[in-house]
């Protein structure tokens, strides 16, 4: 079985050089395209699940992408415990469900939060608390920047959920999709390839480009997209 990750395409506050954690900005047009073009490399594999972020640029690149999927399949989103939205957004057509792909949007697989940096310019904050420091804040491990989530933090919420919540879809045999961001699926891609702390440091994760692994007898292998 497939799980496909996929980050957002280009944001506004990307181009920007903002720091963005869980600000909800949207894509630009080139972000856009990007999305189109991550949809196009995946358009041949099945898909029978979609996780994304509560973040709209992961949420806006997930439908973007699946509109170039060969399936035709729509992508839906769920509101489990919403309420009344919950009940009132029912499918009650058999055919209709049938051709569609439930989304669960999860908060546990947004971005890290950058605390005290959210709209702050990264070039600006160089200059301000000098270029090692903010490297430290943006790359590494265990150091989180002010009020805001380290990589390690992002983990010890993205990887359980990982865990519980969809892994599972694959071991019945599902191919899922994650739409996420950066350094929630940095913080996947180390736990599916067993990465050390030192090895995630240089692990980038590029916009709009989507990897693709294998699960098989719970063993996690890189796949060819190509293919």
């Amino acid at each position: 079985m497939y799980l496909i990750l996929l980050r957002h395409g280009q944001s506004a506050w990307n181009k920007k050089n903002i720091f963005t954690g869980w600000v909800d900005i949207p894509l630009t047009r080139e972000g856009i395209e990007e999305a189109l073009s991550a949809g196009r490399q995946i358009a041949h594999i099945p898909i029978d699940y979609i996780y994304t972020s509560t973040l709209i640029r992961a949420q806006m690149t997930t439908m973007l992408a699946m509109s170039q999927h060969s399936s035709d399949k729509v992508p839906y989103i769920l509101h489990p415990n919403e309420g009344r939205l919950e009940s009132w957004s029912r499918i009650y057509g058999e055919e209709a469900k049938k051709n569609c792909i439930p989304v669960t949007c999860a908060w546990q697989l947004n971005e890290r939060m950058y605390g005290t940096l959210q709209g702050l310019n990264k070039e600006e904050t160089k200059k301000e608390f000098g270029q090692e420091q903010v490297q430290i804040w943006r790359r590494g491990y265990q150091v989180a920047p002010p009020e805001g989530e380290s990589l390690e933090m992002t983990a010890e919420r993205t990887i359980p959920y990982l865990e519980e919540e969809i892994i599972p879809h694959l071991t019945r045999g599902e191919n899922v999709l994650i739409s996420a961001h950066g350094n929630s699926l940095r913080a996947i891609v180390m736990y599916l390839k067993k990465l050390n702390q030192e090895e995630v440091l240089k692990l980038e994760i590029p916009t709009g480009q989507a990897l693709l692994y294998r699960y098989e007898l719970e063993m996690w292998h890189e796949a060819d997209l190509s293919r």
